[in-house]
């Protein structure tokens, strides 16, 4: 077997992150610490890409903090990311939507995808 899928099995997380996309609006929960004391911070925004495979998988959120775009990378498999939560699941054409820097306002929405019942 190949050494490097054997030290991924070793040190993959247990956590079990729900599907989502580039496109969708999502909540990381986001373990930080802070000396001796830890807490869990609310890091919301759009999700810009999912790069990597493996234990090595990261993706990118950006959000608006007053008037200022805010862009974070996490680690996919990492201890400190708690939870993801999907708030909304957008309806984009591409998998990195890295134009979506460069818009405002009005025309920096992303439709919502919808889901017909059947």
């Amino acid at each position: 077997m190949d050494l490097m899928k054997v030290v991924e099995e070793q040190f993959k997380s247990e956590h079990k992150h729900p599907a989502f996309k580039a496109g969708d609006t999502v909540t990381v929960h986001y373990k930080i610490k802070e000396g001796s004391k830890e807490r869990i911070q609310n890091f919301r925004g759009v999700v810009l890409q999912r790069r990597g495979q493996g234990i090595a998988e990261t993706f990118t959120v950006r959000k608006m903090a007053s008037g200022v775009g805010v862009e974070r990378i996490f680690p996919l498999n990492s201890p400190f990311v708690e939870q993801i939560d999907i708030n909304k699941s957008g309806n984009v054409r591409r998998a990195r939507i890295f134009y979506f820097r460069k818009l405002t306002g009005k025309s920096a929405r992303i439709k919502e995808k919808i889901y017909k019942k059947a």
